[in-house]
């Protein structure tokens, strides 16, 4: 397959990082990618040319606002939305809190939500705070902690009249299962409750249409696709224009701005467009969309390419666990996985300190699923992810660094 990896390693400046005299390999993607130059350039010089609030009668507060609406134009390209539906925050998990804080708001008791057992907890926790301040009932989509999927054989009888609101996850964060949201949204529909969708760990490796999918809130974070930390929310009109989010009394009543509160990140902000431009130079077609969603499938088939050879070898090794559903399902290309007699943390201290490998362990805020799986009490997991900066040379380092620490 062609694929232009020196191209892409060219425009990520942490590539050229060494750590104990080796050049680093960084398989933390899933915990956050590392930054293009041209996300890192936009910032700076946004800095460097005058930042400023908005509603100015002067030039850098209205460059500071098409900044932002240039920003908010990628990202309904990239998700398939309009840029009024698009909102910018801290982080995924301050919006998620900021919107189910607003939407409890006209639920009143007798109603019931709908969690996932695969979720992080930022699409956990600001649903189930709702739900006790507000008096719903909590119930779960289950996961089968054999196959690592979520059981959707009950949808019927855990989606009903009641339900409000449903959230889930597009991918697992900690072993990659893409999950059926389509199916899942689609009973919602038939009840008219809301899906509410964490896109976080999806964003990078998978082309997204919200309408497709037919969600009401999306949520995702650029962090992880190789711009700023910049939270983004993506609510469907008529979900955005009844919510009634927590702000200050002068702050705007129209959508999207009631939900920004305070001053956003602009610089922050100035960096989301260049990120979502790589995908967009990776791909061909007439417009922006149609080049995003090429250049993705371009990415998802080179990122899986190197995460099956690791996949293929870590399972060939003794003494090492995967945890990952079967090659039926789809995944990203992250990979979670144990070694018998080795904790997770010293695994990925060795691999840094004498390998230059740069992975993560823990349970990665999918705690629900940790417990199932019964993994904290050995360490977590130990997590690698693929990003298209990846190479397969950095794969086979990695695979010969596992061999030698299990040595």
């Amino acid at each position: 397959m062609c694929f232009p990896i020196e191209e892409v390693r060219k425009q990520f400046p942490a590539l050229n990082r060494t750590y104990h005299g080796r050049s680093v390999v960084y398989l933390d993607g899933p915990g956050g990618s590392q930054v293009l130059k041209s996300s890192i350039d936009a910032m700076v010089k946004y800095m460097e040319s005058g930042g400023a609030n908005l509603h100015g009668s002067f030039p850098s507060s209205r460059e500071t606002e098409q900044i932002i609406a240039d920003s908010k134009q990628a990202v309904a390209d990239f998700l398939g939305a309009h840029p009024q539906e698009v909102a910018f925050g801290a982080n995924m998990t301050t919006l998620a809190l900021a919107i189910s804080r607003a939407l409890g708001q006209s639920w009143g008791e007798g109603g019931e939500i709908v969690l996932s057992e695969i979720d992080h907890r930022a699409n956990v926790d600001p649903w189930l705070l709702m739900a006790r301040d507000h008096g719903l009932t909590v119930k779960w989509i289950e996961v089968d902690p054999d196959g690592l999927t979520l059981n959707l054989e009950n949808l019927d009888s855990l989606i009903t009249e009641k339900t409000r609101l449903v959230a889930v996850s597009l991918a697992s964060n900690a072993v990659g299962t893409v999950n059926d949201v389509k199916r899942i949204a689609r009973r919602a529909r038939e009840v008219g409750a809301l899906v509410a969708v964490d896109a976080v760990h999806a964003a990078p490796h998978l082309s997204i249409d919200r309408d497709d999918l037919d969600v009401d809130i999306l949520l995702c974070s650029a962090y992880k696709f190789f711009g700023p930390h910049v939270g983004i929310a993506v609510i469907r009109s008529e979900v955005f224009e009844a919510l009634r989010p927590y702000k200050l009394s002068p702050a705007p009543e129209h959508f999207p701005d009631k939900l920004e509160t305070g001053t956003q990140n602009h610089e922050g902000i100035a960096g989301i467009k260049p990120a979502i431009d790589f995908f967009d130079t990776m791909g061909v077609g007439e417009n922006r969309r149609d080049r995003i969603v090429s250049g993705i499938k371009r990415i998802e088939e080179y990122e899986n390419q190197l995460a099956n050879q690791l996949r293929e070898a870590l399972s060939q090794m003794e003494n090492v666990t995967l945890y990952q559903a079967d090659d039926t399902v789809p995944k990203t290309p992250t990979i979670a996985f144990q070694i018998e007699g080795i904790k997770p943390q010293d695994f990925c201290r060795v691999l840094a300190d004498e390998h230059g490998i740069f992975a993560a362990d823990g349970d990665f805020y999918a705690t629900t699923l940790a417990e199932k799986l019964d993994i904290n009490k050995s360490g977590g997991w130990i997590r690698v992810g693929i990003a298209p900066y990846n190479t397969e040379e950095e794969v086979e380092r990695f695979i010969e660094a596992v061999s030698a620490v299990i040595r």
